[in-house]
């Protein structure tokens, strides 16, 4: 799943961009000024910041500067009623992938949104998605934890696949639901629940540290929250305990 930080003054714009997008399944956070924009980029993770340019206090220019100043490599779009082409020539020199002129359909958006996301979660050279000592093998269809295979059924492999793709990220019950399972399923169904604990059974007993957590009234997120492991963003804001038995 792409998560993406819109950054827009506009409270109309801001809730009819990110209602669409969300609409389609994307992760999206929003700030209404450069410095939350510079805030939530840093806590992050993101893949994709939508930037407006003209801000209250500042400006998408500035703002993606800084963050390229700070190290912060995420793809990032530029929307603005400036066209000229100085403007676009100097956004795409700061580092974005690409540049909306306002007034835009918001078709048009999604699909420059959906052209960075191919390039952004394309998969691995290797095939392989990690967690600690965990493996998934894309092209070989297969998973190992600390060089040990596991078995899993396909529904187990995807599952786990969709975990992976969003590791450090908490994730719903609806969410599993339309990307696992598909439209049409029932998301009251415990079956999500029964293949979560299968994975538990399956890729946490007997190996530490245990990576499938319960969040409790969201739904799940794989991390390594071992002392020696970098904390994800969310689990340091939150600061909540999480099941994980």
């Amino acid at each position: 799943m792409l998560r993406i930080l819109y950054v827009e003054d506009d409270p109309t714009a801001r809730e009819y961009i990110q209602k669409g997008l969300e609409e389609r399944g994307y992760f999206v956070e929003v700030a209404s000024d450069a410095s939350e924009g510079v805030e939530k980029a840093t806590r992050g993770p993101f893949d994709l910041l939508v930037l407006d340019v003209m801000l209250p206090d500042g400006d998408g220019f500035s703002l993606l500067e800084q963050l390229r100043g700070k190290g912060l490599d995420t793809s990032a779009i530029f929307l603005s009623a400036r066209g000229e082409v100085a403007d676009r020539i100097r956004g795409l020199n700061l580092g974005a992938d690409d540049y909306l002129v306002k007034p835009f359909a918001f078709a048009e958006l999604l699909a420059r949104i959906q052209a960075v996301a191919r390039r952004t979660l394309a998969e691995p050279d290797d095939g392989q998605l990690l967690m600690a000592d965990l493996v998934l093998d894309l092209r070989r269809h297969a998973v190992e934890r600390s060089g040990q295979p596991i078995e899993l059924t396909p529904k187990e492999f995807s599952l786990l696949e969709y975990l992976l793709r969003n590791r450090g990220q908490a994730v719903s019950r609806s969410m599993i639901t339309e990307k696992v399972w598909g439209h049409g399923f029932d998301t009251y169904s415990n079956l999500i629940d029964v293949h979560i604990n299968h994975l538990r059974k399956k890729l946490d007993q007997g190996f530490e540290p245990k990576l499938i957590h319960t969040v409790k009234g969201v739904g799940y997120v794989l991390e390594d929250r071992s002392p020696g492991a970098r904390p994800t963003p969310e689990a340091e804001s939150s600061g909540k305990e999480s099941a994980s038995g």
